[in-house]
């Protein structure tokens, strides 16, 4: 191998620890590529996943978040640090209201919103409020909104339906905690060669592979922008192994073109993640449905419509 060229790692493993929890492993990497891509990877997972957060509320007899209600314990204070505890799922780029309306003595948890179609909550346990009396009430509507990073009071935009709510600072990431370590490693008889591993939490409305995979995409974009015409060459994976090509069956008759991932036709992530969730996983299995089983697809929205649509016509497929 020409030590000239700086090779590419591969994605050697992943550990699942549970649905929320995984560490990947990446190697083997060029000298001192261990940090540079831990730090950076990190850096993106923690600041610009996107996510789904509260981002207003309002309740029937609260005017501003210094009022108690009757009947309930917590105060508008309480309730409002609860609201923004509770983690959803939003299959869609509009903002959401979700209603809540529980009376009663007892327990108000997240599993009481009346949810649409483009959301899900992922902690449904999560306490919202307490109702002492049995003959008082909540009655609310909840603002949900996507976005990536942390969006401060003050940047909040309001419109005439949301005028009247009491609106919060929220914090959109999935991505609870990132850690990574570096670690040395060998290949043959190069021996000061980095491996990469780095864990990953999410909050559930997200995998950390589509983290992972997230983050990974965002670098790609920023470093592609700034890279202009220039090329560099780089090395095979030191680590790669021969590929088998007997045995190809149905798949070896189909154009080449058809049997390209969807990971690989550089949709926006959402759109993605909806297709791949729906076992969508080349374009030969795209272009075989309808525009009206894409539109049945859970979590794909008309705006995913029309930019697969423009990437078929752009494939001219």
């Amino acid at each position: 191998m020409s030590n000239k060229l700086i090779h590419t790692p591969t994605l050697a493993a992943i550990t699942d620890h549970s649905p929320t929890s995984a560490t990947f492993v990446i190697e083997p990497l060029h000298t001192g590529y261990g940090m540079t891509l831990g730090n950076s990877l990190r850096r993106v997972l923690l600041s610009s996943i996107s996510g789904a957060a509260v981002t207003g509320f309002r309740i029937e007899g609260v005017s501003h978040e210094f009022t108690t209600l009757p009947g309930v314990k917590e105060d508008a204070i309480t309730i409002m640090l609860n609201l923004k505890g509770i983690r959803f799922k939003v299959f869609s780029d509009e903002p959401q209201i979700i209603r809540l309306s529980k009376k009663g003595k007892g327990v108000v948890k997240a599993k009481d919103l009346q949810l649409n179609a483009d959301t899900e909550v992922v902690n449904k346990d999560h306490v919202i409020a307490t109702i002492d009396d049995a003959k008082s009430a909540i009655e609310a509507e909840l603002l949900v909104e996507t976005g990536r990073g942390y969006r401060a009071l003050d940047e909040q935009a309001t419109d005439k339906k949301t005028t009247d709510m009491i609106m919060l600072d929220a914090l959109f990431t999935p991505v609870l905690r990132v850690r990574y370590k570096v670690e040395n490693t060998r290949v043959g008889q190069i021996t000061d060669l980095d491996k990469l591993l780095i864990s990953i939490d999410t909050d559930g409305s997200i995998t950390p592979r589509e983290a992972f995979e997230e983050a990974a995409a965002i670098l790609v974009n920023q470093y592609t922008a700034l890279a202009g015409q220039t090329k560099v060459e780089a090395g095979a994976s030191l680590a790669a192994g021969e590929t088998s090509t007997e045995g190809g069956g149905d798949e070896a008759d189909e154009p080449a073109e058809l049997m390209t991932s969807i990971e690989d036709l550089n949709l926006s992530a959402r759109t993605t993640n909806a297709l791949v969730n729906n076992d969508i996983q080349t374009i030969k299995d795209l272009v075989s449905l309808s525009e009206a089983e894409l539109r049945d697809l859970k979590g794909f929205g008309n705006k995913a419509l029309d930019e697969v649509k423009d990437k078929m016509a752009e494939l001219e497929l």
